[in-house]
């Protein structure tokens, strides 16, 4: 027999694919197809876009040829509008790989990303400031 990784004691074979706390483990590049941009578009996932399930979404049997992270994200979606980050905690799946996911996602058709608004095209604090100021009056 082998030796396991750690120096203990006999390996099984196929054991380096399992931890004992873990459960079977995935490389995340396995999930992605050794991918770590999301799709030709290089469209780029904040971690604050909010992410939801398209209107009109491809059918059932495209929905089939997806991968259970795939499925797994949408699912996620479906139940509530969620934000990028929130879906890879929500999955246990690192950021990277949510992002390339939710890339195939949307070239197909499955979900909608509304981006977060820039930093320039948010109204002044100073106008803020004056509308708060001016309820507080009335």
């Amino acid at each position: 027999m082998n030796e396991d990784s750690t120096g203990g004691g006999p390996s099984v074979p196929g054991s380096q694919w399992y931890d004992a706390d873990a459960g079977p483990l995935v490389r995340p590049y396995a999930m992605t197809g050794g991918r770590t941009r999301p799709g030709p578009s290089n469209v780029r996932f904040d971690l604050i876009a909010l992410v939801v399930v398209d209107d009109d979404p491809p059918g059932p049997a495209e929905e089939g040829l997806l991968g259970p992270e795939h499925r797994s994200l949408l699912a996620l979606c479906r139940a509530e509008t969620q934000s990028v980050a929130e879906l890879a905690a929500d999955a246990d799946l690192p950021v990277g790989v949510v992002r390339v996911l939710l890339g195939d996602l949307l070239e197909s058709g499955f979900v909608r990303v509304s981006r977060p608004v820039p930093p320039a095209q948010l109204p002044d604090e100073r106008i803020l400031r004056e509308v708060i100021d001016g309820l507080r009056a009335l």
